[in-house]
């Protein structure tokens, strides 16, 4: 385990460097890995475990799409491929890697088959820390682990392909073998990750709620709403108006600050940008600062655990998603979207 100094913090930070393929797939020579949900995050864990030469079947509700998706992703019925509790029978680090909601229903028909010396494995700390909401409570003689990869199944699998990776986190939130720790980062560098840095399972899924009810979507997707809606208002057509609060954005300036940061990109703008960027900055920061507090005490607090398990409890829980979903994707903002799309340079 390598120290790591970020920002004047050391952290724990494991490379490829310091656990290389080779080591990880020693680590599970004996390991079957059962990956439990074929949905989001599964098909692409699983896919890349498999690619990189490590055991590993899927468990998965039989008849509905995913199942069928697994099966045209080459997992084979009987051989490689199971229903949920046969899966988790065969496996002794088993990933669940269903919803929230998912892993709350399927829990008690996965829990007789995690027997002694077994790990039971998890990409988000959700159903662990909400323990009496999930009920989701390991048994004492199994290993609990983490490795959270910090993007969706879609960017695991696109950078795994690339010959890239993502960052994860990893956590050890059991160790009843003396091997958690090994197994984790085994799994974790089978799975692709570019490194691995240490948190738990609180910490992990506090900064993912936030992260995702903040930044990485719901305040960039309200943020652009507002831009693009003032815009409108001031009388900018609506190509306009997006290519000024998504495009650029999207394929201009985020790449920058993904390729050598913030500073960076402002530095590769015109003055005026950089001006006025910086004018502003602190102003935004400072008007979003409370938002940002109250959002993370209602994380902490349990509350949006609450409100999440209560929404995907309803039995029309995906119909209003879908509604909801729609709502946005037929907004006059991202049908302009979908057009300015399809006008990009073709490659």
């Amino acid at each position: 385990m390598a120290k790591i100094n970020f920002g004047g913090v050391e952290e724990n930070v494991v490379t490829r460097e310091e656990f290389p393929l080779e080591l990880a797939k020693t680590a599970l020579a004996e390991e079957t890995i059962a990956v439990i949900g074929y949905g989001v995050q599964g098909p692409a864990q699983a896919l890349n475990l498999r690619d990189n030469g490590f055991n590993v079947i899927v468990g998965q509700r039989k008849g509905g799409q995913s199942w069928e998706k697994a099966v045209a992703d080459g997992w084979i019925e009987g051989e490689t491929l199971f229903d949920i509790e046969e899966a988790t029978k065969r496996g002794t680090i088993v990933l669940s890697l269903l919803s929230d909601a998912g892993q709350i229903a399927v829990w008690p028909k996965m829990l007789p088959h995690l027997t002694e010396g077994k790990a039971v494995y998890f990409s988000h700390g959700f159903a662990v820390t909400y323990n009496e909401q999930t009920g989701v409570i390991p048994p004492d003689n199994v290993d609990v682990i983490l490795i959270a990869p910090k993007g969706s199944g879609t960017s695991v699998r696109r950078l795994f392909l690339a010959g890239k990776g993502i960052n994860s986190s990893y956590a050890i939130h059991q160790d009843a073998t003396g091997r958690a720790r090994e197994r984790a980062i085994a799994v974790g560098i089978g799975v692709g990750s570019g490194y691995l840095f240490e948190t738990t399972f609180k910490k992990e899924v506090t900064s993912d709620l936030v992260g995702e009810r903040g930044v990485l979507m719901g305040a960039l997707a309200g943020i652009m709403e507002a831009q693009y809606n003032l815009l409108r208002k001031k009388g900018h057509s609506p190509s306009e108006a997006f290519n000024e609060t998504v495009e650029e954005l999207t394929q201009s300036l985020m790449p920058l600050v993904a390729e050598n940061g913030m500073d960076w990109m402002y530095a590769n703008c015109s003055t005026t940008a950089q001006r006025g960027a910086l004018d502003w900055k602190n102003r935004f920061r400072d008007a979003v600062a409370p938002v940002f507090e109250e959002l993370y005490d209602s994380v902490e607090s349990g509350n949006e655990a609450a409100i999440t398990i209560e929404a995907n409890s309803k039995a029309d829980y995906r119909e209003r998603l879908g509604e909801e979903l729609s709502e946005i994707g037929s907004s006059e903002m991202w049908q302009t979207g979908k057009q300015v799309r399809a006008l990009r340079p073709k490659e």
